[in-house]
């Protein structure tokens, strides 16, 4: 089991457990869907990728519960990202 779902931290930075499940479940759909990930991480599974993102803050979910890709100011690459979770 992944070791960061363990901890509240996780829950408590989405919003609880029902929040951090429904973000978690459509991501997976969106990843394999095909959507890249937005962190880099030295495995293939898709779960754990998915806490990473959710963990360095890169998505969220909205008030219409639709995840949503940080926009990270840094980075001149990530306004280029297009994801359709309208699939979802």
């Amino acid at each position: 089991m992944i070791e960061a779902l363990k901890e509240e931290e996780i829950v408590n930075k989405v919003g609880g457990r029902f929040k951090l499940s429904t973000l978690i479940q459509k991501r997976l759909v969106a990843l394999n869907g095909g959507a890249r990930p937005l962190v880099h991480v030295d495995t293939h599974d898709k779960m754990e990728i998915v806490v990473q993102e959710i963990l360095q803050d890169k998505i969220y979910l909205d008030a219409a519960s639709e995840v949503q890709i940080a926009s990270d100011h840094s980075s001149a690459s990530s306004s280029s990202i297009d994801f359709d979770f309208d699939s979802i």
